[in-house]
């Protein structure tokens, strides 16, 4: 993959007028192993572009297997088309890896029905990479990417356990899809995953008197979480379903509502740490521990610092 600017400038162009080839090329610079020149050259043509995605929103869909969170993508897209002001879209679908092969089957695509060439809307699929949290190692960066270029994006991640909560950190706002009757809410309880998401959705509400039991009983579950939830109040609870399209159209308007975070000085440092652990272990987080993770720094130039500090510990 091409590293000079000029070359990058003109992806970048063809990324902002809506065609996808040249996102998807970016985007596939972003996905390699060896990407920090490609990443470091990126992200500095996007900032003298003025292109920083301040005013892009990032909403995380998470959820058990089954949940039907990418029908009801699938079914927020629709609904997002049928508006004509300009907004745009993108939806980044985590899909599990085989654990023999390392491959993924990416099967969201074919749960999306999108039109192909509808500029407005970017559809990406991603293998978790048997990655814990539910999202790829190479996910963050490429939402720092989408956010140049698109109002909001979606993030999918795969069918949650105990552990998959990565994708809170990721966004401005995120979502737990629940199903009627599906018993994960005294899982979710003692695993701490219902205290994560800032909203609920209760999907698959295609028969009533099984959606409103299922939302009492999700309620009180809540209740006894109010304590530790923000400002001691329960969280937006919406009731969807795809068949009958309830609650689709509420759940599209909350959404455009929401406000993005402005300062992600938090979520830079927290992504830098959670890379630093994963290649140098405790011994990288410590040695990083007074690195500037206040100032308004880029991913890049902090990763650069970071890295000497940690060659300076070592040869020590």
């Amino acid at each position: 993959m091409k590293h000079r600017k000029e070359d990058l400038a003109e992806l970048i162009e063809g990324a902002r007028v809506g065609e996808k080839f040249p996102l998807a090329k970016l985007i596939s610079g972003l996905e390699r192993p060896d990407s920090f020149e490609f990443r470091k050259n990126l992200f500095e043509v996007l900032g003298s572009l003025g292109l920083n995605g301040s005013h892009s929103l990032t909403v995380g869909f998470t959820g058990t297997p089954g949940a039907g969170k990418s029908s009801l993508l699938g079914e927020l897209a629709t609904q997002f088309l049928k508006s004509d002001n300009g907004e745009t879209m993108a939806i980044v679908a985590i899909d599990p890896s085989s654990h023999i092969s390392g491959g993924s089957l990416l099967g969201d695509r074919t749960r999306l029905s999108l039109p192909a060439r509808e500029k407005r809307i970017y559809f990406r699929s991603q293998p978790s990479q048997l990655e814990l949290g539910g999202v790829n190692p190479y996910t963050y960066h490429v939402i720092r990417l989408l956010r140049c270029f698109f109002r909001f994006v979606f993030i999918e991640t795969v069918g949650i356990g105990q552990n998959e909560i990565e994708v809170s950190k990721l966004t401005d706002l995120s979502f737990l899809v629940l199903q009627p009757l599906g018993g994960d809410q005294i899982q979710f309880m003692k695993s701490g995953i219902m205290e994560v998401p800032d909203s609920f959705i209760l999907n698959k509400c295609d028969e009533e008197t099984l959606a409103n039991s299922s939302y009492h009983m999700l309620i009180s579950t809540l209740e006894f979480l109010k304590e530790v939830m923000p400002g001691n109040r329960l969280p937006p609870v919406f009731k969807t379903s795809t068949k009958t399209k309830q609650g689709i159209q509420d759940l599209l308007d909350f959404i455009r509502s929401a406000k993005p975070i402005i300062d992600r000085s938090q979520e830079t440092a927290l992504q830098l740490k959670k890379w630093i652990k994963s290649e140098f272990g405790n011994f990288g987080l410590k040695t990083i521990e007074n690195l500037p993770f206040s100032s308004p720094s880029d991913f890049e130039t902090l990763e650069e610092i970071a890295l000497e500090m940690i060659r300076k510990n070592l040869l020590l």
